[in-house]
């Protein structure tokens, strides 16, 4: 991390410099944020980050989470926290799900029997693990963001929000009634925008006139979290059990080595029937576990948690207050993300991970347009990408449910979960996910010149060593979630920045008019637009010195150089980033990256008249 750009600073260098309380207090906020589960603290830690934007976030329950049911964190999530600043705490504290065991029943019937035991993410697929730990662990991070945040933001705990109105006020047109403490006071907030992350019975979706549509699978499951002492022997391996006549298992190992999870099938449910009606027990569950894991046993200790539950998928027509024939006519003020808008069963591991990165989506969106630097159409495309993602979600998770509750009757049919688990590995590691073509997503037309670079999909880090100090490295941990979009240049053969080569042509384009267009005039030069240089010479060849202004940047007070905007390759295990991404080595490619990591086009060098028109198309200038 940086610091010391305006002077020395003692102490710990992540925790800010707090604002004060004259600026602090106000009647209003920017956005009101309801619900401190995993979406709305993204959200909340993400525009913390930001001390012009005051946010408010609130829950209906006393305090934080103790015990969270969400745990599996997927690679892409991973990558975000790294964002964030705290993917390393994640990592040590985690169960790193390094292999998946399938088992199916023996040639007998009456027992179980190993079919597989593979991988769990391919190589290459992310620089992070796929791992488990318990979703309030990861709430704590959040938390100490928000509160190490100029703002110091801390949840407002035990409001009940009660009604939400959208009037035609211009400046706060969002009116929300909270019922507050044990005492009951009514307590009023106006905001400028709302996002409800507060659940399947979200209050803000109500107010919004949306509705969960779809339909449930009728089939009741059980999940605990135990200590147990068992025979079994891939209890510290996620496993994936399916037994001739007593249902299926699925064994999640949890963080520290002597918990596992277990996500066991009950019986379907009938007529109007509902979970809750089949009074289900943690005793209950133990015993139908026991039966699936015959001839092996299970004596378990202690149940730390238990849940029983019916799979569902529902998922909402919209994800704003904008109706579609008034799309780009009214702005969005009213929004919507993770469980409030689609809901699906655990077994995916999906759950936390597509409710954060639905926050992730729209965080930078609203910094941008509460910061002025794009107009307010950008907000539009929030509802766009993400309804589309969960659509894609829902359609998994019907498969996965389905096969995971077949009952195998040959082993051919027994491989077809362990098939589909294989085939949709990347699915289900979060890395797939693509933005169709939009203001925000070009055409693709030049991915010839980094193929592994997909327009729409994440930018997917290598290793590069950083010029300026010699530091092997992930390249994509330089793009932190601080709102700035970025401007990646993969160098020509030969390139070296020097004067006349491609990168120092681009470098003198961008000064004269993208970045003056757009950067305040009191603000540092890469406040807005991060551009980064790799380069393919080694780094011992190279002269930093002869590197274009654009990527030595004078910032700060002190007009203080910043050193750590260029990169060379890493070919410490053969393939550097130009052979892993598939970047043409003899033209080179430019790559525009939003700020929650997607690539947003590929482009040529020489085409900085591309990059303005791409970016006149939603941003203000100043």
């Amino acid at each position: 991390m940086q610091y010391h750009l305006n002077g020395f600073c003692a102490g710990d260098p992540s925790i800010s410099k707090s604002l004060s309380d004259r600026q602090m207090a106000s009647q209003n906020v920017d956005v009101l944020i309801v619900g401190c589960g995993p979406a709305g603290l993204t959200l909340a830690a993400q525009l913390s980050a930001f001390a012009e934007i005051k946010t408010m976030i609130t829950d209906r329950k006393a305090g934080p989470l103790e015990v969270g049911q969400a745990d599996g964190i997927a690679c892409r999530s991973v990558e975000m926290f790294e964002a964030f600043g705290f993917s390393e705490k994640v990592l040590k504290e985690a169960y790193w799900v390094n292999e998946v065991a399938f088992w199916r029943p023996d040639d007998t019937g009456a027992g179980l029997a190993r079919a597989d035991r593979i991988q769990d993410v391919e190589d290459d697929l992310s620089e992070m693990p796929h791992v488990i730990l318990n979703q309030a662990r990861v709430h704590d991070f959040y938390l100490e963001i928000m509160r190490n945040s100029a703002r110091r933001l801390e949840p407002d705990y035990g409001h009940d929000l009660v009604d939400v109105t959208r009037t035609d006020d211009l400046d706060y047109p969002i009116t929300a009634s909270f019922t507050c403490g044990e005492d009951g006071v009514q307590k009023t907030v106006r905001a400028k925008y709302i996002v409800g992350c507060d659940g399947a019975r979200s209050t803000v979706r109500r107010a919004m006139g949306h509705a969960l549509k779809g339909e449930a699978a009728r089939q009741l499951w059980g999940v605990m979290d135990v200590l147990a002492v068992t025979d079994f022997p891939d209890i510290r391996l996620k496993a994936a059990i399916q037994s001739a006549e007593h249902g299926s298992i699925l064994i999640i190992p949890r963080e520290g080595g002597y918990m596992v999870r277990m996500y066991i099938e009950l019986d379907a449910l009938h007529g109007d029937e509902r979970a809750a009606d089949r009074n289900v027990t943690s005793t209950m569950l133990v015993e139908k576990a026991q039966k699936i894991l015959t001839p092996y046993s299970l004596d378990v200790k202690e149940v730390a948690w238990w849940s029983a539950y019916e799979i569902g998928q529902r998922v909402c027509d919209a994800f704003d207050d904008v109706a579609p024939d008034a799309r780009c006519t009214k702005q969005p003020r009213l929004f919507i993300a993770g469980d409030a808008c689609h809901t699906h069963s655990p077994k995916a591991g999906q759950g936390m991970n597509v409710s954060m990165a639905d926050t992730f989506n729209l965080g930078w969106k609203l910094a941008a347009v509460l910061r002025g630097h794009a107009g307010p159409q950008l907000l539009d495309t929030y509802s766009d990408e993400r309804q589309a993602k969960a659509k894609e979600l829902i359609d998994f998770d019907k498969d996965m449910a389905r096969l995971f509750s077949a009952k195998p009757k040959t082993p051919e049919e027994a491989a077809r979960f362990q098939q589909y688990f294989k085939k949709h590995g990347r699915y289900t590691a979060g890395v797939e996910t693509r933005y169709s073509a939009s203001m925000l997503t070009g055409s693709g037309a030049h991915q010839t010149l980094a193929t592994g670079y997909q327009t729409g999909m994440r930018f997917h880090s290598a290793p590069v060593v950083r010029l300026g100090d010699a530091k092997a490295m992930q390249l994509g941990h330089a793009l932190k979630a601080d709102g700035r979009w970025r401007l990646m240049a993969f160098a020509a053969a030969g390139d070296m920045g020097q004067q006349g080569g491609y990168i120092a042509k681009m470098c003198s384009a961008l000064s004269l008019n993208l970045f003056p267009m757009y950067t305040p005039k009191d603000a540092d030069i890469d406040s807005v637009f991060d551009l980064r240089a790799v380069f393919q010479t080694p780094h011992r060849e190279m002269d930093i010195g002869g590197l274009p202004d654009l990527l030595l940047p004078r910032k700060g007070v002190y007009g203080l150089i910043d050193y750590e905007k260029a990169f060379c390759p890493d070919t410490t295990h053969g393939q550097d980033i130009f052979d892993l991404r598939g970047i043409d080595r003899a033209h080179g490619a430019l790559l525009i990256v939003r700020p929650d990591q997607y690539v947003a086009q590929v482009l040529p060098l020489d085409a900085v008249s591309e990059v303005e028109t791409f970016f006149a198309g939603f941003m203000k200038t100043v």
